[in-house]
């Protein structure tokens, strides 16, 4: 085989954990509900999916799981900047497109006008950071998020930290080193969730580093599933084991017992489903919506924060009865599940396939 071939085969794409995929787009709808259930109720202790936050904490050891398996056995061909562009070409797209929603809601929110208040130098400096992923906590109206435009983008700069790590150094960390650093990282959670009482942070610049120390854990965590080889043969499917995940979300949010529950559920629940999911066996009944689900995950996860702004206004200045909401929030969910598959279809993957066929032709 030519150099130029094994260069082009470097770029294609491992066959993938399908009801890992479709485990992915159920957090992000979980997610999505989370998001508008905490504006409509804010005490989590009354709210049905107050762990919905932890969602973020699966994405993360789901991402170490699936960086391992996708790139382990190849990363040591490529350069550094190979495997940064693959997954530029994979993440930042959606960055882009959820920071441009970000932008038009922000200066077309009927029921605020932050644009006069921030004016155009201040507005183009927090589009820019979202664009960019450089964190800018300056909107104390929107609790200062480090995106003002679109919040999850924290996990975004989150993974991309974890990524550069791993094409730097953990690709070649022998299985003692990750152990070692799966130890530190739950000890520093469990630090974490006493301190504050739940690991809900690193999405402001109040609790920054919270950031931090979930990705450590559960990304390496992920990595240790995949090299540990530790995949649980079963044959609960995608709908069993979705069930399953669901149980991390709906137990009941306490603030006396979130320092001991959430730990549990991120450092031993969350690697234990990973290695279900990648050990279950998809019926063929279910293979359509696995893979939508999948396709989905992404796109709903970066587009749908821009109109939670929106929500957050409406409910702030119109007050409307929890008897709307609930009306108003499921259609909303929808709404964007719908917007979200729309992004992914027409925008990003015709994206992401010009971007690679570039690539293609540059090696």
């Amino acid at each position: 085989m030519n150099t130029t071939q094994s260069n082009v085969d470097l770029l294609k794409t491992k066959q993938h954990f399908e009801i890992l995929d479709g485990l992915r787009g159920v957090a992000a709808i979980v997610v999505v509900i989370f998001h508008f259930m905490e504006i409509a109720i804010t005490d989590y202790s009354k709210n049905f999916i107050g762990h919905g936050y932890l969602a973020v904490d699966f994405f993360f050891c789901l991402s170490g799981f699936v960086i391992a398996y996708a790139y382990d056995n190849r990363i040591a061909k490529m350069t550094t900047w190979q495997f940064i562009k693959l997954r530029l070409i994979r993440l930042q797209p959606l960055v882009i497109i959820g920071s441009i929603l970000g932008l038009l809601t922000f200066l077309f929110d009927p029921f605020s006008s932050f644009y006069a208040v921030y004016g155009f130098g201040k507005t183009a400096l927090i589009f820019l950071s979202s664009v960019f992923l450089i964190p800018y906590p300056v909107m104390a109206e929107r609790y200062t998020n480090l995106f003002s435009l679109n919040a999850p983008a924290w996990s975004l700069f989150w993974e991309y930290i974890a990524n550069i790590f791993y094409a730097l150094l953990l690709f070649k960390a022998p299985k003692k080193i990750l152990v070692a650093l799966a130890f530190v990282g739950a000890v520093i959670l469990c630090y974490v969730a006493i301190h504050s009482t739940n690991i809900s942070g690193g999405w402001g610049g109040q609790n920054f580093w919270d950031g931090g120390a979930r990705v450590l854990f559960s990304f390496v965590a992920g990595m240790l599933v995949y090299r540990s080889n530790w995949i649980i043969k079963n044959k609960l499917g995608f709908l069993g084991l979705s069930v399953l995940l669901l149980f991390a979300f709906l137990t009941p949010y306490r603030d006396e017992y979130n320092w001991i529950v959430e730990p549990i559920i991120v450092i031993f629940y969350f690697p234990l489903l990973v290695s279900l999911g990648a050990g279950s066996i998809l019926k063929l009944s279910h293979t359509k919506i696995t893979k939508l689900s999948g396709e989905i995950s992404y796109p709903l996860y970066m587009t749908h924060y821009p109109f939670v702004w929106i929500f957050l206004t409406y409910v702030l200045v119109v007050k409307p009865p929890l008897s709307l909401l609930a009306i108003v929030i499921p259609i909303s969910v929808i709404s964007l599940i719908i917007l979200a598959y729309l992004v992914m279809k027409f925008i990003d993957i015709p994206i992401r396939e010009y971007l690679k066929n570039k690539l293609k032709k540059a090696v």
